[in-house]
């Protein structure tokens, strides 16, 4: 199934967070539980091993709740986080056996030469919106966020394989796809989660509005500014009670399509975003795989990167 010249953009915490519930726990030599390193080394292998991707990132949440996103939308992903006493910094609700995992993800991935790309104020949708838009080269999408159809696009080879059902049995997503799940297509997914609102994100949507009534209006309209610009036109030939539902919940709709949208222009550099085919450092590979009991996983992708 080879496929020169693709890029594979990995939602790391979508992948090490579905690695460490479904998982087993497993623990190192010294006790640390390493189901999440060990569920993301084997996700990697197999994806890599299936696709052949040329190039591979693995994007990180360096904020994964942007508190420009917050400014605009308090309700943003509020319901995940916790206040550890008063007064104290929001944190995410990550489970101390998973907290302590992601160091030695980072130490793993760096010893094999697989390129980590994050930004500051930045979530990993937004880094891997970027990337993917600014690619010259056809794009794979690896996550279990439905927020990243938005970035599916088949004239520019872009889908999303989707592992909410598990990464052996992903979904590959294209606009087809979107249309027949949700009746848009996927350039108006974020205005259409928009309408329709997230509970896994904070987006409480319009009042009234859901999946069928988004994406009739979508389809009548085209786009957010068209169903606003219908909504404030008494000329229109919307109906009252979806014109009254939008119109009152104006203030929700001029913030959330900001917060939706992933952002697509962040300056990453120029990251180096080939996928080694040895392991960059196999010495210290091999170290971190005895150290932490993961010697099985780490030979397992050290053999998938030489084979290709």
């Amino acid at each position: 199934m080879t496929q020169p010249g693709r890029l594979m953009l990995l939602d790391t915490a979508s992948m090490y967070f579905r690695a460490f519930f479904g998982v087993p726990e497993i623990k190192g030599p010294d006790g640390t539980p390493v189901n999440a390193v060990r569920g993301l080394l084997d996700f990697i292998s197999r994806l890599v091993g299936d696709y052949r991707p040329t190039d591979l990132v693995c994007c990180w949440d360096e904020d994964w709740r942007p508190q420009w996103r917050v400014d605009l939308l308090p309700s943003y992903k509020a319901h995940r986080v916790v206040a550890e006493r008063e007064g104290a910094p929001d944190v995410e609700e990550v489970p101390d056996p998973l907290e302590v995992q992601v160091p030695i993800i980072r130490e793993v991935l760096d010893a094999f030469g697989i390129t980590v790309v994050g930004m500051a104020g930045y979530e990993a949708d937004d880094v891997i919106g970027s990337l993917a838009s600014q690619a010259d080269q056809p794009v794979d999408i690896v996550t279990g966020d439905r927020d990243l159809f938005q970035l599916v696009d088949d004239q520019r080879d872009v889908r999303v394989l989707y592992i909410a059902r598990g990464v052996g049995n992903h979904e590959r997503v294209t606009n087809d796809w979107v249309r027949t799940k949700y009746g848009v297509d996927a350039r108006q997914y974020a205005d259409f989660a928009t309408l329709r609102g997230d509970a896994s994100d904070g987006l409480p949507g319009v009042a009234g509005v859901g999946e069928k009534t988004a994406a009739t209006l979508l389809g009548r309209f085209g786009d957010m500014d068209g169903i606003i610009a219908a909504a404030l036109d008494p000329g229109s030939d919307l109906a009252p009670g979806p014109r009254g539902r939008l119109k009152a919940a104006a203030a929700y709709l001029e913030v959330a399509p900001q917060v939706v949208a992933v952002a697509r222009d962040l300056d990453l550099g120029a990251p180096a975003t080939t996928l080694p085919r040895e392991p960059k450092d196999l010495p210290r590979v091999a170290e971190l795989g005895q150290r932490w009991g993961l010697e099985s996983p780490v030979q397992r992708l050290t053999e998938v990167l030489c084979s290709g």
